[in-house]
């Protein structure tokens, strides 16, 4: 006969018991001890200083602006033996005589031209003559050469005569200033090397002119 104190599907001999304590807790409280220590220790140590090589003091660099060397203005620009300078009035011939530049040097005049077939000075070009006798006396040793020319009219022959008559105006007109004829020669261009064209009356006037040769200073 069935017993009816016991429900039907219900699971026999079941035993309610305290739980297992877990066997790893010990160690994890081990390794935490552990840990600690360590930790203690490590921070009790000092921290030995790092040591940084001293830099180098760099001396200042003096940025001032340097002023350029002051250039000293040449009168005569020209610098080969033998090469034509134009000069106001010659002014300057005097400043090349004081100087070691090479010679012989030619120096053209500015305004003194003569009219045509002719070989006075005219009386607005003496003052241009007068300067460069001025500069002539300080320089007793130096020698020159006067070349007188011509335009292209007339005979070649004509304009060799014509030419040297100029130089020598030009010369009588240096030693009544004072400069020693001795110290000047006078040579003939005649109408060869024209400065201009001889086909306009400008240009025929300027090469009606006179030359200046330094051959010793």
């Amino acid at each position: 006969m069935a017993n009816s104190d016991h429900n039907s599907g219900a699971p026999r001999n079941v035993h309610v018991g305290p739980e297992k304590k877990a066997k790893w807790l010990p160690w994890l409280l081990l390794a935490l001890g552990l840990l600690a220590v360590l930790f203690g220790l490590r921070s009790c140590k000092k921290e030995e200083p790092v040591l940084t090589a001293p830099v180098a003091a760099v001396p200042p660099v003096d940025t001032a602006p340097v002023a350029p060397a002051p250039v000293t203005p040449t009168p005569v620009t020209a610098a080969a033996a033998g090469t034509e300078v134009v000069l106001p009035g010659l002014s300057t011939v005097g400043t090349y005589l004081g100087s070691t530049g090479a010679v012989p040097r030619t120096f053209v005049f500015e305004k003194l031209n003569f009219d045509t077939a002719k070989s006075d000075i005219r009386e607005q070009d003496r003052e241009e003559l007068n300067a460069l006798a001025a500069a002539l006396k300080q320089y007793p040793n130096s020698r020159m050469r006067i070349v007188g020319y011509a335009d292209a009219r007339g005979s070649a022959p004509a304009n060799a005569t014509l030419g040297k008559d100029r130089a020598e105006s030009v010369k009588a007109a240096l030693v009544a200033q004072g400069v020693a004829a001795e110290r000047l020669e006078t040579a003939s261009g005649g109408e060869t090397d024209p400065v201009d064209t001889n086909a306009t009356a400008t240009g025929q006037a300027e090469n009606r002119r006179a030359e200046l040769i330094v051959l010793q200073r």
